[in-house]
């Protein structure tokens, strides 16, 4: 439940920001069904491989500039590690 109301809110959020596009969409709800499979934990820990993978994106290029994007727009907080070997931390804004 929590999950469709992350979801619900980030939709109506987004509604007018025209920064964000469809590859901003598709990370943010491979985020959240990622997350699902975690028990709902936040932050989630996450290889970008592993979000790439559920939201269908092939170039990781891509999810590193959208997903700093979500970061730097406040949708989420985003961690990044520099050690290939430790996944990323993603916090999600709930109440």
């Amino acid at each position: 439940m929590e999950n469709l109301k992350l979801l619900t809110g980030f939709f109506q959020a987004i509604e007018n920001d025209f920064r964000i596009g469809t590859t901003h969409i598709a990370i943010f709800a491979a985020l959240l069904e990622f997350r699902a499979g975690k028990d709902f934990i936040n932050p989630i820990q996450a290889y970008s491989i592993e979000i790439q993978h559920i939201a269908k994106i092939v170039s990781p290029k891509t999810y590193h500039k959208c997903i700093k994007e979500l970061d730097s727009y406040g949708y989420i907080l985003y961690v990044p590690t520099k050690n290939k070997n430790k996944r990323s931390s993603i916090y999600f804004h709930v109440e």
